[in-house]
């Protein structure tokens, strides 16, 4: 394939999506009354249509997979704080007396479940509220 013909085929959703911006442009410009349906139909119909059929697929894979990665949260659970207090307890990082501080504030800290629920309770008493 010649060096022009393979980029246009590179770049056709990208030329598609000017030329139909440069003819509802001129189209809304000369006063055509036309110029809004075929944005609408240009924008939803042709340009995503033409994007699949001649995107780049090594880009749309790329979009997927940090999309699948930002999705996807890390699975953290309570027990990785409490499990590194008790590792570096055992590896003398800490004294007994910071260890037991440090674990008390642990436990003290509130999960989002308890921060939900007290949420929930305030809401129903300001809804108590209004209703007298």
């Amino acid at each position: 394939m010649s060096d022009p013909v393979r980029r246009t085929g590179e770049n056709l959703p990208e030329i598609v999506a000017v030329s139909i911006t440069g003819v509802w442009l001129t189209a809304l410009f000369t006063g055509q009354d036309w110029w809004l349906p075929l944005m609408i139909f240009g924008y939803i119909v042709i340009v995503p249509i033409t994007e699949l059929l001649f995107g780049d697929q090594e880009e749309t894979e790329e979009r997927w997979d940090e999309a699948e990665d930002i999705s996807a949260p890390e699975e953290s659970s309570a027990e990785d704080p409490l499990e590194r207090l008790r590792e570096r307890y055992v590896q003398d990082e800490l004294t007994d007396e910071e260890f037991e501080r440090k674990l008390e504030r642990l436990l003290e800290t509130e999960s989002i479940e308890d921060v939900q629920a007290q949420n929930q309770h305030n809401r129903d008493r300001l809804d108590q509220e209004l209703e007298r």
